[in-house]
């Protein structure tokens, strides 16, 4: 008989040590032989004529990028690889008032580099060519501090020809910077007629994008934003030069390249913001120790902050943003999108800007879209809510979200003994909720009010009593109640428990044909029929398990109001959860294109490569107007998405929609054509199916893809019946 051994094994005991050493030295070899691997299949894939953004991300895992093919990734990137010379319709006249200026600045710049004499020549006449065409063809002033010399020291290092060059400077500047448009001025409808591009087309002091920055801080770490606020300094004293010149001004240039690989290949304009907030939240310590330095001190310590940042942190440094982005709100994305990020043709000014009141914002606002569909989701899909409903008694009893734990606003003037009681229960409670793994549960809070700015005044003072007390992940539902009401406007009975149309605010004051203050609002309350269809069922048979805390709480959550009042206690909120619901989510209609700008738009490689995605088949979709769309259907445990081709984006897609996967009821083929499929949405009464949507796709692996989701839909319904029956068995 023979034994084998490895030879790890003989090394091992002959020579622990040179053991170690061997195998750390393979560990070594093997990391470069795969990093080889990626840059020999990177640089085949770039020899292809239909390479894309897609292709490239799926190879390089957004990881910093060698320097010789940096230039044709990046110009893929920014989807500029087929673009012409727009420098060809420049004039040729340097006529500028800031003309001097400009020169000025771009022998500066170049000077920076260390080009030899001949190339610095050359090329400061193309930096202020590309500069004084772009100020000219979008009718923005050049400053010496805007952020353009910077990015264009970075973008000089990939050495492109004059007409590329312009190309990934217009594409950066355009899809990446924040657009400004201070808040005072929107007071101006003249402004909003007749301006033109102007300092909206530039990221400045005092604007949106620092406004929304501080939100974020607020959100994710109140203590330090306290710190900073009682020091008076705000984002745009330290952060300006971060955004505008997405920290190539600060950073060491072979830092600021890996930075740029990664950020491009992520495709997410946002990410600047929550590469600032690590930077930030990394900071803190250093910040609380400078106590009661000068405030110009401290400043100079956060503008330099970036500046610590080696080669070798990049993918850490994105990678811990990109945490802080899947703990955000995201309808926060949706929301500032376009008033970040897009211009609107005729005006000039960033879409949107009249409906996003930031620098008034007392926390992150959240949709009632994203409310809704939050608590949908499985565990680590995304942020989960507990909802907190601040209004008076009589509003709450005449109609509620069915989770929302009351805590009357009035009482913190009214009763503060009691308030202060009422916000122990509240704790209590949401701890409860997450312990037991409840529906209603959510690590983060969501204050909703009445939607009434006057009514909404202690509801504000609740809020930054949360604040005060350095409250994680606080935010309000944005609209409040009188926006619940009227995304479910078509569906009160069932989405709202409760609903008392004789004694319930919007029902009272507000006509059935009143306008819709809120977009998009209608599209999204025609797919939710039966969202809460469940719940009373699944209410009741829970109620029992708390019965002695039930009576703990009640104390917790009474006012002095009349007794024909009911409340809804504090245990109730635990026990009533988001069960048998098969509601339906969609941003938008699918028929309207000029609904498109407002879906989110997302990496297709990225979400492709999302851990809770189990499954994608491409597909077409047969909108309401018979045309087909290039789509994908992704499957995760609990939702599928529907995510159409952005044609002039390669690599991009919008989310069309998402859907419960328990919402389906019924899948449907044609014999003739049996990758068409139909799928319908919503609920079953009995033995009847009550159908609320309807969706139909071409498919290519249609049987496979069926069968996925069917699969998906049986592990969900025998799930619920399990936990129904563990749950009544332990009543028992």
């Amino acid at each position: 008989m023979f034994c084998i051994v490895s030879p790890y094994d003989l090394l091992l005991c002959y020579s622990p040590s040179l053991c170690y050493i061997t195998i750390t030295h393979v560990s070594i070899i093997s990391n470069c032989y795969l990093v080889c691997f990626r840059i020999s299949e990177l640089e085949s894939a770039l020899l292809i004529d239909d390479c894309d953004f897609g292709i490239i991300r799926n190879i390089s895992k957004g990881r910093p990028l060698p320097a010789d093919l940096r230039s044709e990734v990046w110009q893929i990137a920014l989807n500029v690889s087929e673009k012409g010379n727009q420098l060809g319709n420049f004039n040729g006249l340097f006529d500028l008032a800031e003309q001097a200026v400009i020169r000025r600045e771009c022998k500066s710049t170049v000077d920076r580099l260390g080009n030899d004499s001949i190339e610095k020549l050359a090329l400061v006449s193309d930096l202020e060519e590309i500069i004084t065409f772009y100020s000219k063809s979008k009718k923005t002033a050049f400053r010496a501090d805007n952020g353009w010399t910077d990015l264009l020291q970075l973008l000089s290092v990939l050495k492109l020809p004059k007409p590329q060059l312009y190309n990934c400077f217009n594409a950066l500047v355009t899809r990446y910077i924040p657009k400004y448009v201070p808040v005072s001025v929107l007071k101006s409808v003249t402004f909003l007629v007749s301006q033109t591009l102007g300092d909206s087309q530039e990221c400045h002091k005092d604007g949106r994008p620092f406004h929304l920055f501080r939100l974020l801080l607020l959100y994710h770490d109140p203590e330090l934003c306290s710190i900073l606020d009682t020091k008076k300094i705000t984002p745009d004293l330290y952060a300006l030069q971060w955004f505008q010149g997405l920290f190539s001004s600060i950073c060491d240039i072979d830092v600021c390249l890996n930075m740029w690989d990664v950020y491009l290949q992520q495709a997410d304009p946002f990410l600047v913001f929550f590469l600032g907030l690590v930077l930030l939240v990394n900071a803190k310590e250093q910040i609380e120790g400078l106590g009661m330095e000068d405030k110009d001190k401290i400043i100079e310590t956060l503008k330099s902050a970036p500046a610590a940042l080696e080669a070798d942190d990049i993918e850490d440094f994105c990678s811990l943003a990109q945490y802080y982005a899947s703990k955000t709100p995201q309808s926060f994305r949706r929301h500032y999108q376009s008033p970040l990020f897009g211009i609107h043709k005729s005006t000039g000014v960033p879409d949107g800007v009249q409906n996003l009141p930031e620098s008034q914002a007392l926390c992150l606002p959240v949709s009632i879209e994203e409310l809704l569909h939050a608590n949908e989701l499985g565990a680590g899909e995304g942020v989960r809510y507990f909802v907190v409903d601040c209004r008076p008694a009589d509003q709450y009893n005449a109609g509620h979200l069915p989770t929302a734990f009351h805590l009357d606003a009035n009482l913190m003037l009214q009763n503060p003994a009691e308030f202060s009681t009422a916000i122990q229960a509240l704790v209590a409670t949401q701890k409860q909720a997450l312990e037991s793994g409840s529906s209603a549960a959510g690590e983060h809070l969501c204050f909703m009010g009445s939607g009434r700015e006057e009514e909404d005044q202690y509801v504000h003072m609740v809020i930054a009593n949360f604040l005060q007390k350095t409250t994680q992940y606080v935010s309000y539902a944005r609209g409040g109640y009188s926006a619940l009401h009227q995304a479910l406007e078509d569906n009160l009975a069932n989405g709202i428990t409760d609903h008392n149309p004789q004694s319930c605010i919007c029902c009272v004051s507000v006509p059935q044909d009143s306008g819709s203050t809120l977009p998009n609002s209608s599209s999204f309350a025609s797919k939710t029929g039966n969202l809460f269809n469940k719940l009373s069922v699944f209410g009741s048979t829970m109620k029992n398990r708390a019965a002695e805390t039930k009576e703990k709480l009640s104390n917790y959550i009474k006012n002095d109001f009349p007794p024909e009042e009911r409340h809804l206690r504090a245990s109730d909120k635990v026990e009533r959860g988001y069960k048998n619901m098969a509601s339906v989510f969609s941003i938008g209609d699918d028929d309207e294109d000029d609904e498109d700008d407002e879906k989110e738009v997302v990496n297709l490689e990225l979400w492709f490569s999302k851990p809770d995605v189990k499954y994608n088949f491409k597909c077409q979709q047969i909108r309401e107007s018979n045309e087909l769309a290039a789509s994908h259907l992704l499957v995760t445990d609990s939702c599928m998405y529907v995510l159409r081709d952005m044609p002039k984006q390669k690599g991009m897609a919008m989310v069309v929609s998402r859907r419960p996967l328990k919402g389906i009821v019924k899948i449907t083929s044609k014999k003739k054509l049996p990758e068409l499929i139909t799928f319908k949405y919503g609920r079953h009464e009995g033995e009847d199916i009550i159908v609320n949507d309807t969706e139909r796709f071409i498919i290519e692996k249609a049987g496979d893809a069926v069968k996925v989701i069917k699969q998906q839909v049986v592990k969900i319904i025998d799930a619920e019946e399990q936990s129904q029956g563990s749950t009544a068995s332990g009543q028992d």
